[in-house]
């Protein structure tokens, strides 16, 4: 047999995002070893009870010695106190990608803690997750035909961004690749304003006099929209502040548009309010299909 893509594997967070790619490379058998790092002890022990790593390290020197590639999958919060720990004990060939929802912020971070050592950081962010945490929540396919977005930097060798992109294709993913600052634009607007505004919807509704009345009548729309608001407060707060400013343009786009909505409604205008709608059912519909 040949042997694995990845020789010893970091993934540093061991939840729904980093437990996946370790579950994704350990079935697809592109990997030897994978080695947790995190914050608590009760996920790291989660995820070798589960199988998602196959031993956990809180010594930076003894979890970094031999790896081959490191995942970040924390919160994009953390990333500066990460990688400023890890340096002095990263190999020299070994690569570090990350996982953060955001892309400018973590290229700033890598930049200020890696120095002239940044080549060896690929920045990537896989789109894909879902509104639990945890280790539990891991799964081996969630990657599967999903998303991934490569940032490279000017730095990176040819063999690094390799590695991490067939990395990738193991777990089955779509690779894309952009720079740091159009991918922040472009997730500001399909994925950090639905989030805010999911957030948003369930803050204003569950602080009501008759929540629990309200609650109790929704429906599958409400269920389909809100989904996302079970999602982890801590990531997504990080995310909201990273990417500021191109999430406030977004929301205000999203206001000008909500007014346009109202003003149909005050007014009246039947044939215009149907028209608003239908084009928006077109783009959904039109969406869809093209995801397959």
């Amino acid at each position: 047999m040949s042997a694995p893509l990845i020789g010893r594997l970091v993934v540093v967070g061991v939840g729904l995002i980093g437990g996946s790619f370790a579950a994704a490379l350990r079935r697809a058998g592109q990997v030897g070893e994978i080695v947790g790092v995190g914050r608590s002890a009760d996920s790291k022990r989660e995820a070798l009870e589960l199988g998602l790593i196959d031993r956990a390290e809180s010594d930076w020197a003894a979890a970094l010695a031999g790896a081959d590639l490191v995942l970040l999958a924390m919160p994009v919060g953390q990333m500066d106190a990460v990688m400023s720990a890890m340096l002095p004990h990263l190999p020299a060939h070994t690569v570090v990608t990350d996982a953060g929802s955001t892309k400018g912020d973590v290229v700033a971070a890598a930049r200020r803690c890696f120095g002239e050592r940044v080549g060896q950081f690929v920045p990537g962010h896989p789109i894909a997750g879902a509104e639990k945490s945890g280790p539990q929540a891991a799964r081996a396919d969630l990657y599967e035909r999903r998303r991934v977005v490569l940032t490279p930097l000017a730095e990176n060798g040819g063999a690094a961004i390799e590695l991490v992109r067939q990395a990738w294709l193991a777990c089955g993913a779509l690779l894309t690749v952009t720079t740091p600052e159009h991918h922040d634009r472009w997730l500001a607007s399909v994925s950090h304003l639905p989030h805010l505004l999911s957030f948003a919807l369930v803050s204003e509704l569950a602080a009501r006099p008759n929540a629990e009345e309200i609650f109790n009548l929704a429906g599958g729309g409400f269920r389909d929209f809100t989904r996302i608001a079970a999602s982890h407060p801590e990531m997504w707060r990080d995310i909201f502040f990273a990417n500021r400013e191109a999430l406030l343009t977004e929301l205000s786009a999203y206001e000008t548009e909500l007014a346009r909505y109202r003003a149909l409604i005050e007014s009246g205008d039947a044939a215009g309010l149907e028209a608003l709608i239908g084009t928006a059912r077109e783009a959904r519909t039109a969406w869809a299909q093209r995801q397959g």
